[in-house]
């Protein structure tokens, strides 16, 4: 069995604020421009560039949710 800590925990991260989708996807749009040049050899820098997609991907839904009015769940 192998223990591992996952990138979120739908039970304790929720958004807090969501962002509007302009600054949702202004942000999303320089993060993979950011991320474009991580070193796929790199276990730290895939992790980095993991962990920053994931939160962008998350803010970018929210806010698509926000401005259509609906809320899901992950």
């Amino acid at each position: 069995m192998t223990s591992y800590s996952p990138l979120c925990n739908p039970k304790h991260d929720v958004h807090v604020v969501v962002p509007p989708l302009e600054q949702a996807i202004e942000v999303a749009r320089k993060t993979l421009v950011e991320k474009d040049s991580a070193n796929v050899h790199s276990k730290d820098e895939m992790i980095r560039a993991a962990y920053a997609l994931h939160y962008v991907l998350h803010d970018l839904l929210a806010a698509i949710d926000a401005q259509q009015g609906t809320r899901r769940s992950r």
